[in-house]
């Protein structure tokens, strides 16, 4: 008996150094900042936050050449900021409602390849990405409160690129309204919100067209509504590109 707790009592002590070792590590104190930028509008490429939305892609190099990669959101206005990276050589790329900057043959070799190598140190290190978003979605006005408490916003959208690999069919719009600044495909009220499906090339007809849209329902009076309009193709994982983000107050 006594063995056997002399022998728990030394694999406890082993494991206890062993973990005082492994965690005595510097704790992340790298930044990375940056943003995507639209190549054609010189505006940052608006997006949604989490899931559906750009994120950026870092692969650490300094130790493999076939790393696990790791992945973080942009914020809505398509900026990007992350606090809490180790010091390293990193690959860097983004993901989104945009043409790849990483395309592949049929061979699955790399044809284009528009990733950037950074130094992380501790401290801010910035690097912007120029891209081509399937589609440019912008307001033509801004949105109006009508008198019915709905809202009606009016718009266009073109396409982003010149690329006819990259010109899919335009699928849908959507007009989002929250009472919250955070509104897209996974942030909105759907009781005041409105999306506009198109039928195979239907949607390309409206290409460059003002396109007017006005929420569902009636808003209720004395507070402000967060509005927004995405539009996508048919391209891949279907993302939205957007609008900024526009601010109404009703009385």
């Amino acid at each position: 008996m006594k063995k056997l707790l002399y022998y728990a009592a030394f694999i406890l002590a082993t494991v206890s150094m062993s973990c005082s070792k492994l965690d005595n590590y510097p704790a992340p104190g790298a930044t990375l900042t940056g943003s995507v930028v639209d190549a054609g509008g010189k505006n940052t490429v608006q997006t949604e936050t989490g899931g559906g939305g750009t994120r950026i892609k870092l692969e650490e190099i300094s130790w493999s050449d076939n790393p696990t990669p790791l992945y973080f959101n942009a914020m809505q206005d398509g900026s990007f900021n992350n606090t809490k990276l180790f010091a390293g050589t990193d690959r860097v790329s983004v993901e989104g409602a945009f043409v790849p900057l990483v395309q592949y043959d049929a061979n699955g070799t790399i044809v284009v390849d528009k990733r950037q190598t950074v130094q992380l140190a501790n401290g801010d290190t910035h690097i912007d990405f120029s891209v081509e978003p399937f589609l440019r979605v912008e307001w033509v006005s801004n949105p109006v409160l009508n008198a019915d408490s709905t809202i009606t916003v009016q718009l266009k959208f073109t396409r982003g690129t010149s690329n006819p690999a990259f010109q899919n069919d335009v699928s849908d719009v959507f007009l989002y309204l929250n009472t919250v600044p955070y509104v897209g495909n996974n942030n909105y009220d759907n009781r005041y919100s409105r999306q506009v499906n198109y039928s195979g090339a239907a949607g390309n007809a409206l290409l460059g067209q003002t396109i007017t849209l006005t929420t569902p329902g009636k808003l209720p009076p004395k507070r402000s509504y967060w509005l927004r309009v995405g539009a996508r193709t048919t391209y891949g994982l279907k993302q939205y590109n957007y609008t900024d983000i526009k601010t109404i107050a009703a009385p």
